[in-house]
């Protein structure tokens, strides 16, 4: 188990991040596109709503459903800069660089991977 792994699973431990689970919509939007597609929004997301030294609506910028980028933010700790820092040890207060931008979206597509049984991995 590395670094990544070992965190995710303390956060997934937490009462609030416990309750996220990939379901219905979502989970058919993984199903339909892929995970590579769902990595590819992933990248987007992060590079719009949360990588910006002030991002818009901080805290505040993260649905709750309409796509599984956005459950697994939730259920992964990476919705908002706070949680962010708090979690994952990245400071708000600056843009986020190439690598924990890809840190970012590695932690997204694991969980949402993991979502599915070892023996039925995402498209």
């Amino acid at each position: 188990m590395d670094e990544l792994d070992a965190r995710l699973q303390r956060i997934g431990q937490h009462h609030f991040r416990a309750k996220f689970r990939l379901r219905g919509r979502d989970r058919a939007i993984v199903d339909a596109r892929g995970i590579a597609t769902v990595r590819r929004h992933a990248q987007e997301l992060i590079e719009s709503r949360l990588a910006p030294t002030e991002p818009r609506n901080d805290g505040r910028q993260t649905p709750y459903r309409g796509h599984p980028v956005f459950v697994a933010q939730h259920a992964t700790a990476t919705c908002c800069r706070t949680c962010l820092e708090r979690w994952h040890g990245i400071a708000a207060g600056r843009p986020l660089d190439a690598a924990e931008q890809a840190y970012v979206v590695e932690a997204i597509c694991r969980w949402i991977t993991r979502q599915y049984a070892p023996q039925d991995p995402p498209p």
